[in-house]
C-alpha cells in the first residue's frame, strides 16, 4: 500500500505532468538530498522534471544516514529521499519535516567475483566460507549496511552461529564517513570489486546490476527468499519548504517517474 502524506506534500490532481499553475517556478533551485543508490535514476528524473516545469533542482547524493546527520547539523535540504524510512522518520519525529512516504522499493543481491561459484541455494555457505571476503556497506551510516546485518540475523535462523560468524568477518567497505572514494568516473561497487577488496559484496540489486554493467566479469546472484531483506525507500519534505519542493516530491510518486524507477530496477511502493 502506498502511504500518503498530508498537504502540502500531496498536491491536487491525480497525475503530475507539469508543474501546477498554482506552483510558481522559484529562482532558487530545490535542494534534494538523496541516497547514493538513487544517483542514476534520480538524475534522469530530475532532468525530466526541470525540462517539464522549468524548476531547477540541486541534487546531493550520499549514504542516507550521513545525509540525515548533515541535515540535523543545519544543511538546508528541502526534500530527503532515503534508502530507508528510519532516517526520514527521525527527522519528522524531531519536528520540521513531514512523516515519510514509501516511494520505491529495492532488494539485496550478492555481487561476486567471476571465480566465485555460488547460487541462491548455496549463497549462505559461500558467505560463511572462511576463504571468502564478504563486503558490505556501513551500518547506521548507510541503510544498505543495516539491511546486510538483518540478512545476517536471518541467516542465524537458518544455521546457528551464522550471525556471529558473518558479523565478525564482514568488511564495511562503503557508505561510512571515512570510506575510500572511487576515482572520478568509477562506480563505487564496480571499483571495490575491481580492486578485489571483496569476493562477495552484499548490496542493492540495482547497485549490483549497475556494477556488472560497468565490469561485465562480475556476477549477480539473487538472495534466496529466506534471507531476503526488502528495502523500503522513504521520502519526506521539510515543512517550511517552498511549494516547488513539494511538487517535485509529489512528482516522484506519479506514473512518469515511477516508470523510470522501474526501468532502473526499483520496485513500486
Amino acid at each position: 500500500m502506498r502511504l500518503v502524506l498530508g498537504l502540502p506534500f500531496v498536491l491536487a490532481g491525480c497525475a503530475v505532468t507539469s508543474q501546477p499553475a498554482s506552483v510558481p517556478v522559484s529562482a532558487e533551485p530545490v535542494a534534494v538530498y538523496a541516497a547514493g543508490s538513487l544517483r542514476e535514476v534520480l538524475t534522469e528524473i530530475a532532468r525530466d522534471h526541470e525540462a517539464r516545469t522549468g524548476q531547477k533542482l540541486q541534487l546531493t547524493f550520499a549514504a542516507s544516514g550521513l545525509l540525515r546527520e548533515r541535515i540535523e547539523k543545519g544543511e538546508a535540504a528541502q526534500v530527503f529521499a532515503s534508502a530507508d524510512t528510519q532516517h526520514p522518520q527521525r527527522l519528522a519525529t524531531a519536528g520540521g519535516w513531514q512523516a515519510p512516504v514509501v516511494f520505491v522499493r529495492n532488494s539485496l543481491c550478492a555481487l561476486t567475483q567471476a571465480e566465485v561459484s555460488t547460487t541462491p541455494q548455496t549463497l549462505l555457505a559461500t558467505l560463511l566460507d572462511p576463504a571468502i571476503k564478504v563486503g558490505t556497506s556501513t551500518p547506521k551510516a548507510d541503510p544498505s549496511g543495516d539491511y546486510a546485518w538483518e540478512l545476517f540475523r536471518r541467516a542465524d535462523a537458518q544455521q546457528a552461529g551464522a550471525y556471529a560468524a558473518l558479523d565478525r568477518k564482514a568488511l564495511q567497505l562503503t557508505g561510512g564517513p571515512n570510506s575510500p572514494r572511487p576515482p572520478a568516473g568509477r562506480g563505487t561497487y564496480e571499483w571495490v570489486m575491481d580492486q578485489r577488496q571483496a569476493d562477495v559484496f552484499l548490496t542493492y540489486c540495482t547497485n549490483a546490476v549497475a556494477a556488472q554493467r560497468e565490469l561485465p566479469r562480475l556476477k549477480v546472484v539473487a538472495v534466496p527468499p529466506a534471507l531476503q531483506v526488502g528495502a523500503a525507500y522513504g521520502l519526506t519534505v521539510r515543512r517550511d519548504a517552498p511549494a516547488p519542493a513539494a511538487a517535485f516530491a509529489q512528482a516522484l510518486l506519479q506514473p512518469p517517474a515511477q516508470a523510470v524507477f522501474a526501468r532502473y530496477g526499483f520496485g513500486a511502493p
